[in-house]
């Protein structure tokens, strides 16, 4: 008995032994087309058009899993009555490829069983570019009618295997990195363990890097000009690779004989980390027309707007926005603008869009306004861009229910966000007529009849698939959305007043938006203070690829417990309204304000009053220097183009970061504290118009730190010789020459100093 359960648990070893070794000659064995040019080289099977081979041949890096069964290159799902139908590359029985040239392969299927229609049939489209290490991805679908296409992934990109010591870079609006990537998707409780992103909306331009920075990575990006609605993700599988794809939304409409979108897949390699793939992209990006479009680069943004020296960000009536604003103006004695919540009569999340009239009245808040603007504030109102109170008068009155967001089950698509009242949202349908005239009234009140500066459109930077028939628009997938909001803005702007310089700013950034947008709220800067800390961190991927072409401004950086809306029940508030935040947690307040100043964001803060300048003295001296630093070096912070800073090691500490909602009093929630090391040290790096450059540093750090560092001129194309200046508090003076291409930057940074180092050529 013993002797015959050793013989199978030897036979058993001897399987698992032999499998993946059998797996590697299967494949091996399997004949294989590829396409290559001389950077990169890709192989298909030949009898399925399964994705083999992604070779970087420069740096001999193999991209996928020799191991393992490759998957489909595509998927497509069908909308029936009562149930989605999926099909992928093992449903046809017949495929057929051509390769036009070494560097295009085509590949076919059709012969589908189980589809009506035996015209149809998929067809991708492979191409590398002839002198990058990139490849385009084009897919389409002949013979669709009588069929309503709900979803194509294309492409999917199995059998990512570890490139060790990776990193994954997603502009998920501002823009976010996290190290080992496969360890955070593997502690996913859900079973699917994916990261997925949707554009236009949270994903701000179309471009991920997927990395290992001292060896390869994956390059993954569209070049879809017209903002169609599609989203990117990553999976993790069960044998820790990656499943890279894309999804595609058509129009579901059964009329339609041929789907092909517009844009392609970009797949290709590169060696560097994500500012690398930042600069790639950028490439492509600023050619477009969203960027030749830009309301910031053509000029066309408000004055006061690009003058703004810091933003507050305040809540309720005008005695506790305004009037901490001017004081905050006198402290700086430079242009301070104003994001104004909760001025509306209305309960703040469930009451929109019933702003008007203002809570505190109408002739108080025009006099406040007034009387602001003429001590040289200037603000903005907030107003969501597309949410209704399904609770409200309104709603039922003006018939708001036919013109929301429907889903795919026709159903409003309403949402709880506000905890206290339980009362819900529904997003109205930007394609509507009827929502863009509403939306119009509100802000030709808020400017022509309230006198504000503008308007601050919440949720702006998202898009929806709406699929209600009577709206006018493609059903479902299609670029509606970011067409629609462009129309909403051009009718504002058609009915407002020009006489208060009037701007509208929107939640998050997106390249779509660039046109439409004066600025752009970018509040991952203050991540850690909604989410707390984890495996993500913020990078600026948004401003490395578009910072001269539109504004950011704003965080959540505070020193004061959040407040809690006069409107919602009373039993939630706060019974000490304006308390300080602990101070163990100043030093996160400073860091916010350190990212946002070196990283070319107009800086904020949020729930500012006066008592603050003795109450937290040093932290309201450090934003007091960080405006005057920042306002004289305008070209590099405001207007220049990010370039990647010269190494330099900074020190780096423990610091006590505080999570806490936006909202006070909120159930169940109180202050949660982390503790993680953070660089005491921040840089940014900037380049003018002039061809000067600046690099902007901002110390959170309670010691001195001697800033020594050397670089090429040549790797900022700057001449071989110029002079070096500091900006500081104290204004810019010389602080050396340099010549024969060689810059050395040598000084002390004081405790909590802010500078720009200045490289200007001879003249």
């Amino acid at each position: 008995m013993k002797t015959t359960k050793i013989i199978i648990l030897f036979l058993l070893f001897l399987c698992l032994l032999l499998v993946p070794l059998a797996c590697c000659h299967n494949r091996s064995a399997r004949q294989i087309v590829y396409i290559e040019n001389g950077k990169i080289k890709l192989g298909f099977d030949k009898n399925t058009g399964a994705l083999l081979v992604f070779r970087d041949l420069v740096d001999s890096c193999e991209f996928l899993d020799t191991n393992v069964t490759p998957g489909s290159l595509w998927e497509v799902d069908f909308l029936h009555a009562s149930k989605i139908e999926t099909i992928d590359m093992t449903t046809p029985s017949g495929f057929h490829f051509s390769k036009p040239d070494p560097s295009t392969l085509v590949l076919t299927w059709d012969n589908f069983s189980g589809i009506e229609n035996k015209d149809f049939q998929i067809t991708a489209t492979i191409m590398l570019d002839k002198n990058k290490p990139l490849s385009s991805w084009k897919v389409s679908l002949e013979g669709t009618e009588g069929m309503k296409v709900n979803r194509v992934v294309f492409p999917k990109i199995s059998g990512i295997k570890n490139l060790g010591e990776e990193y994954l870079a997603v502009p998920s609006w501002m823009g976010q990195l996290i190290k080992d990537p496969r360890f955070w998707l593997s502690r996913i409780r859900s079973k699917e363990k994916k990261f997925e992103w949707a554009y236009p909306g949270t994903l701000s331009l179309q471009c991920l890097a997927l990395y290992n920075p001292d060896k390869c990575g994956l390059y993954l990006s569209c070049n879809d000009t017209l903002a169609y609605r599609k989203s990117f993700s990553f999976t993790l599988d069960t044998l820790n690779n990656l499943i890279y794809q894309v999804n595609n939304f058509p129009s579901l409409d059964s009329t339609l004989n041929f789907y092909a979108p517009s844009y392609e897949a970009i797949i290709g390699s590169f060696k560097g980390d994500w500012i690398t793939a930042a600069e790639q992209y950028r490439e492509w990006g600023t050619k477009q027309r969203w960027c030749s479009e830009s309301r910031f680069k053509d000029g066309l943004v408000p004055p006061w707007l690009t003058k703004t020296a810091f933003w507050v960000w305040n809540r309720g009536k005008s005695g506790n926005v305004l009037v901490p604003a001017t004081d905050l103006k006198q402290r700086l004695n430079l242009p301070v603008s104003v994001l104004w919540h909760w001025w509306h009569n209305c309960s703040y999340d469930d009451g929109f869009p019933e702003y008007f009239p203002p809570r505190e009245g109408k002739r108080s808040f025009i006099k406040a306004i007034t009387s602001a603007q003429d001590k040289g504030i200037r603000a903005i109102v907030y107003m969501n861009s597309y949410q209704w109170g399904t609770s409200t008068k309104s709603w039922k009155n003006e018939n708001a229910s036919l013109y929301a967001v429907k889903d795919i089950n026709g159903k409003i698509m309403s949402r709880v966000y506000n905890i206290y009242t339980g009362k819900s949202m529904a997003p109205m349908c930007i394609a509507t007529q009827f929502w863009k005239d509403k939306y119009t009234s509100l802000c030709d009140s808020a400017v022509n009849t309230y006198q504000t500066n503008g308007v601050y459109m919440d949720q702006a930077c998202l898009s929806m698939m709406c699929y209600d028939k009577n709206h006018g628009h493609s059903i479902g997938g299609g670029n509606y959305w970011v067409k629609n909001f462009g129309d909403l803005t051009r009718q504002i702007r058609s009915k407002v007043s020009q006489k208060n310089q009037p701007a509208l700013a929107g939640e998050g950034c997106g390249e779509a938006w660039l046109p439409f947008l004066d600025a752009f709220l970018t509040l991952q800067v203050s991540r850690e203070r909604y989410a707390g800390v984890s495996g993500w961190e913020t990078i600026p991927f948004f401003q490395a690829v578009y910072h001269q072409y539109g504004i950011t401004f704003g965080n959540y950086s505070s020193l004061i417990i959040p407040p809690y809306d006069e409107l919602w029940p009373k039993e939630f508030a706060p019974k000490n309204p304006k308390q300080l935040l602990n101070e163990e947690f100043n030093k996160q307040f400073l860091m916010e304000q350190a990212r946002s100043f070196v990283w070319g964001m107009q800086p904020t803060i949020a729930n500012y009053q006066s008592f603050l300048a003795s109450e937290s003295k040093e932290e309201i001296e450090y934003i007091i220097n960080l405006a005057k630093v920042r306002y004289q070096g305008l070209k590099y912070l405001l207007y220049g183009k990010f370039l990647r800073s010269p190494d330099i090691k900074f020190p780096e500490k423990e610091l006590k970061i505080s999570k806490l909602s936006i909202y006070a009093g909120r159930k169940e929630e109180s202050v949660t504290t982390f503790q993680k090391s953070f660089p005491l040290i921040y840089a940014g790096t900037w380049k003018a118009e002039d061809n000067q450059v600046g690099i902007a540093l901002a110390s959170i750090s309670d010691d001195p730190f001697q800033v020594n560092f050397s670089f090429n001129s040549n790797k900022y194309d700057l001449p071989a010789s110029g002079k070096i200046y500091i900006i500081d508090t104290e204004g810019k003076r010389l602080m050396t020459t340099y010549s024969d291409e060689k810059i050395h930057v040598n000084f002390m940074l004081p405790p909590r100093g802010l500078c720009i180092v200045e490289i200007a050529p001879n003249k």
